[in-house]
């Protein structure tokens, strides 16, 4: 008998109060269930590969709230077609709390631009859990390269266009994404060399291989720092702390050029109203603990009020997609 069918026999039975303080009933046992939240594990799917901005993120976020919800948070890589498998993955779990997304510009934003026809609404499919971290971008160069700051890049991408290799991690990525708009902004041209990922990069890099790379801080800095690349400029308003000879782009000449990334934790659309506040809850209380870990890998803690979130998100939306439109960026 199908779940409708039954209900109608139940009406039949008890008419139309016994039907109507069923429907209560059942609505009590649900609010309880969401109130009591988490009841069990609770899985954070991180849609790109070990070793990324988005995975060390998702695990210290995972850790924190592991630690807070008293259930155990397994963070789980799901990666495919960019950003694109894990995330829709999110989307098509059953909106009860215990599917989490990690969701960057990369799959919140990017994706909606770069595609003909995007095939999810993360405006309208996803709901914002926490914007927690943020980081900027830097570019850094390899060893082998005769170019020690923006300026003598952009005169020798000029002398000769494309005959500087620019890698990237991938087409609609943020690293592809922050060059591109580097690139109009000085009306250079590079010879875009796509990989599987900001990983797979760095022994080119390293190597010679490849000349120039944009990565978050989060990504790169451990290279800057150990010297094994060139840190030729921070897209940020203030230099690093990590890397306090790296100057920002204003100081190298090309102001203007922030470029601030950004992550959080996303739910489904339709997730129960008290899951999120008691995620959100416990995340607030992990500041100092998120604060202290995310400067330790090159970012920052990240606040945006929660009754702001939506409104966030949005724009930044119509930012980005601005920028993809103008260099007419596509995926089918």
């Amino acid at each position: 008998m199908s779940v409708l069918s039954w209900i109608g026999s139940l009406g039949c039975c008890f008419g139309r109060m016994g039907l109507m303080a069923f429907a209560m009933a059942a609505a009590t046992c649900s609010t309880t269930r969401a109130e009591d939240y988490p009841m069990r594990w609770v899985r954070i799917v991180v849609p790109t590969g070990p070793g990324g901005g988005y995975d060390v993120v998702g695990r210290i976020i995972g850790d924190q709230l592991g630690r807070r919800l008293g259930q155990a948070v397994v963070v789980e890589n799901k990666t495919g077609a960019g950003t694109l498998v894990g995330t829709q993955s999110v989307i098509s779990s059953q909106p009860d709390g215990y599917t989490l997304l990690v969701g960057g510009l990369s799959n919140i934003v990017f994706n909606a631009g770069i595609y003909e026809k995007a095939p999810y609404d993360a405006l309208t499919q996803l709901v914002p859990v926490a914007i927690v971290y943020k980081n900027a971008y830097i570019v850094v160069a390899s060893n082998n390269l005769p170019y020690s700051n923006i300026r003598e890049l952009i005169a020798a991408a000029k002398r000769k266009p494309s005959s500087l290799n620019l890698a990237t991690a991938g087409v609609g990525t943020g690293q592809q994404l922050t060059a591109v708009a580097f690139m109009m902004a000085t009306n250079t041209k590079f010879l875009e060399v796509p990989y599987k990922g900001a990983a797979a990069i760095y022994p080119d890099l390293l190597a010679g291989r490849v000349d120039v790379f944009f990565d978050s801080t989060t990504g790169a800095l451990p290279f800057v720092k150990s010297g094994k690349v060139k840190g030729l400029a921070i897209l940020a308003a203030q230099r690093s702390e990590d890397a306090p000879d790296v100057p920002t782009m204003d100081e190298a000449g090309v102001p203007g050029l922030d470029v601030e990334s950004w992550i959080g934790i996303f739910a489904p659309a339709g997730t129960p109203k008290p899951a999120i506040e008691r995620l959100q809850k416990e995340i607030a209380a992990s500041t100092l603990e998120l604060t202290e870990k995310f400067t330790a890998i090159g970012g920052s803690f990240m606040t945006v009020p929660f009754e702001k979130l939506d409104g966030f998100v949005r724009a930044e939306f119509d930012k980005w997609t601005k920028v993809i439109k103008a260099a007419d960026i596509k995926l089918k």
